[in-house]
């Protein structure tokens, strides 16, 4: 493959991020891509995939040591574990097996993009200040996500290279197989309501159908991404990046319904990972009544985060002006972003 001046290694190919982030390097041309990540992925044109278990540090030394080319990192993977200190110990360990890796033998490297959220802001322990800004402070430990920006600052003290972290909201896009997938959850739980012939209910509790929220669209994400790791002032800081609008759920829900052609009944929460649990025969059933996508419902898999998204019940909203007075001008209407990822679902045939 011939190398062009940009090559962007993408860590976490195949998660929410990485893939719609691969697939804006693809219509921009001009870029060749790596993709990382456990399952690999089959070559096409610009793009090639390794397979790699990035917890393993010599298993990472020999798949990423022939790497020379590369001028940029996209780092984007994420392994859950119970509980917020058990996160610590792999998420850092994937990070620093990557950049111990690639930063010697890439001589040309000019940046290293992170992936962060509003955990930085302890948005996982509770309500927390909104809407959150770059500059606020810090909260107990563990934090996974603060000590991988403290090991990019120490690791980028005296060298050429530089370091951002961009904190997106719920990301709302295309991707299969991957837990943290909210507007699959969407999409599928809706399909499914409009198969049985029953009322799109909000499924969260009544005191998360009225937050003040915000969510982040996978493409404006790319966009960002690209923005943060070429432009010389976003270099060394870290930027919040959502659409730029705020909803409550209670007005958005009923549009989301009508996308669908469904009725809207009062919210009635249930627990997504138990309700779903038994559906695999209905989606088996729906892949051959509307002749979709064969993905078997093991792949539709992001039950637990949804749940985990309906149930706040505080207002969870971050300032994204930063990123705007910093040369960023990408924007999206939530209601816009969501009635074109699920058209995106239909195209792809993963919903009828």
């Amino acid at each position: 493959m011939s190398s062009p001046k940009n090559v962007a290694l993408v860590v976490g190919a195949h998660g929410i991020a990485g893939l719609n982030f691969i697939e804006h390097l693809e219509a921009l041309g001009g870029w060749e891509v790596i993709g990382l990540s456990r399952r690999g992925g089959e070559p096409r044109k610009g793009v090639r995939f390794i397979s790699v278990d990035l917890l393993d540090a010599a298993d990472s030394r020999e798949k990423l040591s022939g790497l020379t080319q590369v001028t940029h990192i996209f780092y984007a993977a994420y392994q859950d574990r119970p509980t917020l200190a058990e996160l610590v110990a792999p998420n850092v360990a994937m990070l620093v097996n990557v950049v111990d890796a690639v930063e010697p033998v890439a001589r040309n490297l000019q940046h290293i993009n992170l992936m962060q959220g509003y955990k930085v802001y302890g948005a996982q322990l509770g309500p927390f200040k909104t809407p959150a800004r770059e500059t606020d402070a810090a909260h107990m430990p563990p934090s996974f996500n603060v000590d991988q920006q403290v090991f990019l600052e120490q690791r980028q003290r005296g060298k050429a290279w530089t370091w951002s972290a961009l904190r997106p909201s719920v990301v709302v896009g295309y991707a299969m197989g991957t837990p943290m997938n909210a507007a699959l959850a969407i999409a599928v739980y809706a399909s499914m309501s409009k198969e049985l012939g029953i009322p799109l209910r909000f499924p969260g509790p009544p005191s998360a159908y009225d937050i003040l929220m915000d969510l982040t669209d996978a493409r404006l994400l790319a966009q960002a991404m690209l923005w943060s790791a070429t432009s010389p002032q976003a270099a060394n800081q870290a930027f919040n990046i959502n659409n730029g609008d705020q909803f409550r759920w209670s007005d958005l829900w009923p549009r989301i319904a009508r996308m669908f052609d469904l009725e809207v009944a009062p919210p009635l929460p249930i627990s997504l990972v138990e309700t779903m649990a038994d559906k695999a025969p209905l989606w088996d059933a729906m892949v051959a009544k509307h002749g979709l996508a064969p993905h078997p419902y093991t792949d539709i898999n992001p039950w637990r985060h949804a749940q985990g998204v309906f149930s706040t019940n505080f207002d969870f909203l971050a300032d994204p002006s930063k990123a705007r007075r910093h040369g960023f001008p990408g924007h999206i209407e939530t209601e816009a972003s969501f009635r074109e990822v699920f058209a995106d679902y239909r195209r792809r045939k993963v919903i009828p």
